[in-house]
């Protein structure tokens, strides 16, 4: 998947030239955290935050209050040459951009202009629908051997049970080198009988692992 299918197309941007005050207005208006700063050729040239914002401003009504705060040009404070995204990105690319950098979100530019923004709430929303986590589902995790064909062995008692299969995702085991975790998201609220064909066939199910619940 490609950051052009997920990205947010309707942005919201202000001049270097706009006020802190400005950008309070817009954020309020349009209930958003991030700001990119675009000059009149188009180009992104920085990036308020949220964040950035309240790092500037009185907390309280009681403290030294500078009126000339609100008026302070954003390209003073903004976050200058801020790292950017082309609409072709693959999702799990700028995901690793934004982990790594440590930031929020990421303008997404192309022909020097900008398309787009993809935030850190836009990547896990989509983490999310791509897993099938917020649908009605089950998830059974599966600790396997690190051969080929095994994944196909298990889908198999899926199949046999007409289960629809939301999401296989498949990471290292911590016990050891030699094997693997399968998360399987089955979209069936009681997956016991799942369960219990899994074990029968010498696979092991780690979770459901429910006390009381015996699903040898």
């Amino acid at each position: 998947m490609i950051i052009e299918e997920i990205m947010n197309k309707d942005v919201h941007s202000l001049a270097p030239t706009n006020t802190v005050k400005d950008a309070i207005v817009l954020m309020r208006e349009k209930k958003i955290r991030h700001i990119p700063i675009v000059e009149q050729t188009g180009k992104v040239v920085g990036i308020i935050t949220a964040h950035d914002l309240k790092n500037i401003l009185p907390s309280t009504i009681k403290s030294d209050l500078n009126l000339t705060t609100y008026e302070t040009p954003l390209e003073n404070i903004m976050v200058k040459n801020p790292l950017i995204g082309h609409p072709l990105d693959f999702i799990e690319e700028v995901a690793l951009t934004l982990y790594d950098s440590k930031i929020s979100c990421l303008p997404i530019v192309t022909g020097g202009r900008l398309v787009g923004i993809v935030t850190t709430t836009d990547l896990l929303y989509t983490y999310i629908e791509l897993t099938g986590a917020n649908k009605p589902s089950s998830k059974i995790d599966i600790r396997v051997t690190d051969k080929p064909g095994i994944l196909s062995d298990i889908t198999e008692v899926f199949k046999m049970h007409h289960a629809n299969v939301l999401s296989v995702l498949v990471y290292p085991s911590t016990k050891d080198e030699e094997s693997k975790i399968v998360s399987v998201r089955v979209q069936i609220i009681n997956p016991l009988s799942i369960i219990e064909d899994l074990r029968k066939q010498g696979f092991d199910v780690l979770w459901p692992n429910l006390p009381g619940v015996d699903l040898s």
